[in-house]
């Protein structure tokens, strides 16, 4: 069976039984982070079905980001996924259950589980890469709206002055997590688009800080330089 089958097959059953709600980690995220992952694989010797099982089931269990158990969604996910392979699609390979499991468990963020294989590399990549840029942005925003976060700190946005904390303020995650992403990517071609993408969001942090002193036509040069990912 080609790859393309099995992803018409995998999306039919996530139709059929995903909660798409969750606009951050619905079915479209799951196809841009399999494209993101196809483009990244163009030069590696991986096993696609691993890549495709692993893009569309990373998220099939997402706890909230407050949920106290948060760390082991991606976990879950893989044991969740392990399931659904066995009981809706008997035919594919058992033999590859373990790579699909280890890439789901290692994409995640705060699971801090290291990639072993260059699919897992590959998944986690893509993944990451979509929390950066405009739809990085975007997923921001979407999140701490279901939380009910603020956007931002008016009187110290940036945290001059007092802890980042992203379960408060929307705009800390930036710093908490997103800027710091460039640097775990396991891909030479992840670490070059990460970085290209966080400068995007460094730009939109000087966009808000330019306007908050009274300037709608600037950027804050000083934010570009503090937080702008290194050339």
């Amino acid at each position: 069976m080609t790859v393309q089958s099995w992803q018409h097959r995998f999306e039919d059953w996530l139709m059929q039984h995903h909660n798409d709600d969750d606009a951050a980690h619905d079915i479209s995220h799951f196809r841009r982070v399999w494209a993101t992952a196809q483009r990244l694989s163009q030069a590696e010797q991986t096993d696609e079905r691993v890549i495709l099982a692993a893009c569309y089931f990373h998220d099939i269990v997402s706890l909230p980001k407050n949920h106290p158990e948060r760390r082991r969604s991606s976990v879950l996910a893989a044991q969740k996924t392990l399931t659904i392979l066995r009981d809706d699609f008997p035919d594919f390979p058992e033999g590859l259950y373990s790579a699909v499991a280890h890439a789901i468990e290692a994409h995640s963020h705060s699971a801090n589980i290291a990639p072993r294989t260059r699919e897992a590399k590959i998944v986690q990549d893509a993944d990451r890469l979509e929390s950066l840029g405009a739809i990085g942005l975007a997923r921001v925003f979407v999140v701490a709206g279901k939380m009910n976060v603020a956007l931002f700190d008016a009187e110290d946005p940036f945290a001059d002055s007092r802890p980042l904390n992203d379960m408060r303020y929307a705009l800390d995650h930036f710093q908490n997590k997103l800027l710091r992403l460039p640097a775990t990517m396991q891909t030479a071609q992840g670490r070059a688009l990460a970085e290209h993408n966080a400068r995007y969001l460094v730009q939109f942090m000087a966009k808000i800080s330019a306007e908050l002193q009274g300037d709608y036509l600037e950027y804050d040069d000083a934010i570009l330089a503090r937080f702008a990912p290194q050339a």
